[in-house]
């Protein structure tokens, strides 16, 4: 109520304040048809006004809000890359037996284009991912999660996530996989189905942060080319990846 009453007395005044000028133009110049006429001409040109700003300049500004709401948001994803994200897609990956028919497709370079980007893409969505529980130590999952659970409640708690479906849906993934793991004390004796349980999990959080990771190295690749380089130097499907620079020539 205190707004609307703002509001209303701002209009009040504004319209008295233009009455009143118009009455002083009266006074001085007694032309009437003057007035009407520069009256009507403004009148006219509102709805056009009202064009341009609510739907041009509104649009504009609207454009500017999100694209600082998606540079935002790539920053937190890179931070989450950065501190977690990039180890967890090795252990992941560690789990597949079947990586080799899809590594030296995201062996990513500087000489990629935006097709090979949309190219790998596809081949991720019909790549059919496997976990092999025993091809690696759940202990070290577990570990790795734990240590970073402050980490991606913080994450989470960023409300400019609600922009970015699926990386959220990724940290839901991951959460979910280190309540599962946290439940086991010992890995060592579980049931067949609890392994099995255990390894849709992990495909879940795998399938979605292999393509998070790929959005993340194109977004890298044509706005952050010094980041991208240590992103490629320690690309988690490299096996000689490694972020120390060498020389191409040996001495």
């Amino acid at each position: 109520m205190k707004r609307l009453s703002w509001q209303v007395i701002l209009g009040i005044f504004l319209v008295l304040s233009s009455s009143i000028l118009y009455l002083i133009h009266f006074v001085i110049f007694r032309d009437t048809h003057h007035i009407f006429l520069y009256l009507i001409g403004d009148i006219a040109f509102v709805p056009v006004e009202v064009l341009l700003v609510t739907l041009v300049l509104h649009h504009l500004l609207s454009e500017r809000e999100k694209r600082a709401k998606l540079e935002k948001l790539n920053m937190i994803v890179g931070a989450f890359f950065s501190e977690i994200g990039t180890k967890l897609l090795t252990l992941f990956s560690d789990f597949d037996p079947k990586l080799e028919e899809i590594r030296k497709n995201l062996i990513v370079s500087q000489s990629w284009s935006d097709q090979q980007f949309t190219d790998v893409h596809r081949r991720l969505r019909k790549y059919d991912y496997h976990v092999d529980i025993q091809m690696n130590d759940l202990q070290n999952l577990k570990s790795l999660l734990i240590g970073e659970r402050d980490f991606l409640l913080r994450l989470l708690e960023n409300p400019n996530l609600l922009e970015h479906e699926s990386f959220t849906q990724l940290l839901w993934g991951i959460f979910h996989l280190l309540e599962e793991l946290v439940q086991r004390e010992d890995f060592s004796s579980l049931p067949k189905e609890d392994y099995e349980h255990l390894a849709n999990d992990i495909k879940r959080a795998y399938v979605l942060l292999s393509q998070q990771w790929l959005d993340y190295m194109k977004h890298l690749k044509e706005n952050y080319p010094y980041l991208f380089s240590l992103a490629m130097r320690t690309n988690p499907f490299d096996q000689n990846a490694s972020p120390i620079i060498q020389s191409l020539v040996k001495p």
